[in-house]
């Protein structure tokens, strides 16, 4: 749960809107199980359900006008946060959230979620050198992004 709830934080941003997608996900494959095919890994079977209902929610909060960005979430426990270090987290975690769905999930995948090319391969569905390829160009629309914040 805890790897598929980071999968759609990946997505949306939102803590409590991750928890409620993972969630759904599960259910929704439990529901379908009789559709899994045992030859395949699980987690692709069901990353594929959690991604479908991730991009649907983007899309939905797009058309009502809203997008969720990340929550501040502090950590009360530490109260000497390097105030440096912690503007370069939100100004990251907003950088992402302007970025598209498809580029945001490449870049948490390999980058958060440390996934290998091939599993990410095997995730979305598209060969090797295709995820190098779209890893490489949103690493680069990321880049522009974060910059133009500390313009």
């Amino acid at each position: 749960m805890k790897r598929a709830f980071y999968s759609a934080l990946g997505f949306v941003g939102d803590s409590d809107v991750a928890a409620d997608l993972a969630q759904e996900a599960f259910i929704r494959a439990y529901s379908n199980f009789d559709s899994f095919d045992d030859s395949k890994k699980f987690f692709t079977w069901y990353y594929k359900i959690l991604r479908n209902l991730s991009l649907n929610r983007i899309r939905d909060d797009e058309r009502k006008g809203f997008l969720s960005l990340s929550e501040n979430e502090t950590d009360n426990s530490n109260a000497a946060v390097d105030f440096e270090a912690d503007e370069e987290k939100r100004n990251l975690e907003l950088a992402l959230m302007k970025l598209e769905a498809s580029d945001r999930e490449i870049i948490v995948l390999k980058e958060f979620e440390n996934y290998s090319y091939e599993e990410i391969a095997d995730l979305l569905d598209m060969p090797v050198g295709s995820v190098m390829s779209k890893l490489y160009y949103s690493r680069k629309k990321l880049s522009k992004i974060f910059l133009k914040i500390y313009e």
